[in-house]
């Protein structure tokens, strides 16, 4: 019997088919082409102002965070197309923390390669924790800023469009406790607004929604929180006696006793112009007046910060701190004073 050959029938596309294929590489095609222009153009510099502008890379920041804040600031046109830039040359995790001074105009190719480099500036302006405002103006005037810009930089008033100026009552007119401490760097084009202004930011961060409802739970509003933590700054450094010296003021503050605060006192008489004093009554003296004082009493620390805002659940009513560095806590008055005459002479004026 003769064998045939079967052969399969071609089918054919169907020209609308044809023309959809065809309709789709080409979107493809100018889609892939747009994107890369968009990419192009988003690398590049966002104006021709040579403009120096601090910007701060803080430790364990991602390149999401540092993308967004250095769109926000002006620095880069595009946040996404630095995040894909430093992912294709897959520098992720070569950008270095520190403070860099930047312009609108280097681009991000040029911005990044200095964040790998870490070509940060070698000369720092530091404003130290535990510092009053006056304080604060001496060091800045005494790290080559002239008085009449320092004390233009201190107005609040330059700084109302910060997210932690909200928080401050419109009846004070100081910056008091609202510096972040931090060393930022300076070079020629420095001032001292620039500097403040990027303390009051960092202090901004670290108001977090956790921290706001912290304070809201202890019956506290932000500022009240920030004064508090300043009382905490000047009474003890040791971390865990910080979170027991916040509960000891906190439940003074619900029982309605006076904090007996010895810093808060001090801090009155020196903003009147005074000697340091326990007994010169002024509203911030808490040994005569109840309650917290008007206004922190200086800048404050993250260790006393997370103590106003994570206070310890005791009963301790009482503390001191000894001539040894220890500090003491009670639950009356008998046993504080025992504490006081045993391990307090030197510091406690005895």
């Amino acid at each position: 019997m003769k064998k045939y050959k079967k052969y399969k029938k071609r089918s054919k596309l169907p020209n609308r088919v044809k023309l959809v294929v065809f309709a789709i590489i080409l979107v493809a095609i100018f889609g892939t082409i747009l994107v890369r222009n968009i990419y192009n153009a988003g690398l590049g510099p966002v104006s021709k102002s040579q403009t120096t502008q601090l910007f701060i890379v803080e430790p364990g920041s991602t390149v999401r965070q540092i993308s967004s804040k250095l769109e926000k600031d002006k620095l880069i046109k595009s946040a996404w197309a630095m995040e894909l830039y430093i992912h294709s040359k897959d520098l992720n995790d070569k950008l270095q923390a520190g403070t860099y001074a930047f312009s609108p105009s280097q681009g991000t190719a040029s911005i990044v390669k200095t964040m790998t480099r870490g070509d940060i500036s070698t000369k720092l302006v530091v404003i130290l924790p535990g510092r009053r405002i006056d304080q604060i103006r001496a060091d800045l005037i005494n790290q080559g800023f002239s008085p009449a810009s320092v004390d233009d930089a201190l107005k609040p008033s330059k700084y109302s469009g910060l997210a932690i100026l909200a928080f401050k009552p419109s009846s004070v007119n100081s910056l008091e406790g609202l510096l972040w401490p931090e060393s930022f760097q300076k070079d020629s084009t420095t001032t001292p607004e620039m500097i403040i202004r990027q303390s009051l930011q960092m202090m901004g961060r670290q108001i977090t929604p956790e921290v706001q409802a912290s304070f809201a739970s202890q019956g506290l509003t932000v500022y009240q929180g920030l004064t508090l933590a300043s009382i905490i700054t000047q009474e003890v450094s040791k971390a865990s006696d910080q979170t027991q010296v916040s509960q000891v003021f906190l439940s003074r503050l619900k029982t309605d006793m006076a904090l007996g605060s010895d810093v808060t006192a001090v801090y009155g008489s020196v903003a009147a112009g005074y000697a340091p004093s326990l007994t010169y009554d002024s509203p911030y003296n808490t040994h005569y007046h109840k309650g917290l004082p008007p206004t922190p009493i200086s800048n404050v620390t993250a260790s006393a910060l997370y103590a106003a805002s994570h206070p310890t659940s005791t009963g301790w009513l009482f503390f001191v701190t000894g001539d040894d560095g220890t500090t003491y806590f009670s639950t009356n008055l008998k046993d504080h004073q025992a504490y006081v005459d045993k391990y307090c002479h030197k510091l406690c004026g005895r």
